[in-house]
């Protein structure tokens, strides 16, 4: 909000300008639409669970079989790619799974994306609807 805040100031100084709710807009537009694209944990979680056609709640559930573990490994692989949150912090967007278990799902799924074929088709899709 500083940031934004400065940018404002620094606009009205080198134009001469008086700060104005409309030039403070034209000035933070850009700001506001990058924010409006902001990926959040939620979002992976809901993009990934309609792609696999599971359930969001069945991320967090305990439920271990590989037609809800694969997808849930996947998004945390996701959130940690796409975002800025921290193992930990993914773990508990997972139903309090340990950072461990969030790291072992990131580099299992690099793993597999390596290798190429449906996977790497997979990712790609799912990274396209975050761009």
């Amino acid at each position: 909000m500083e940031g934004a805040l400065n940018r404002v100031i620094a606009y009205s100084v080198l134009t001469g300008r008086v700060i104005s709710l409309s030039m403070a807009q034209e000035v933070l537009k850009g700001i506001v639409a990058e924010n409006a694209r902001t990926v959040t944990i939620e979002k992976i979680q809901k993009v990934v669970a309609g792609y696999f056609k599971v359930s969001q709640s069945d991320f967090k559930g305990k439920r271990r079989s590989k037609e809800i573990s694969f997808p849930r490994q996947v998004a945390m692989a996701l959130c940690r790619e796409l975002t800025d949150a921290s193992l930990p912090a993914i773990g508990e967007a997972f139903g309090g799974r340990d950072h461990a278990t969030v790291l072992y799902a990131c580099r299992k799924m690099k793993e597999e994306e390596s290798r190429g074929g449906k996977i790497k088709d997979i990712f790609g899709s799912l990274r396209e609807g975050f761009r």
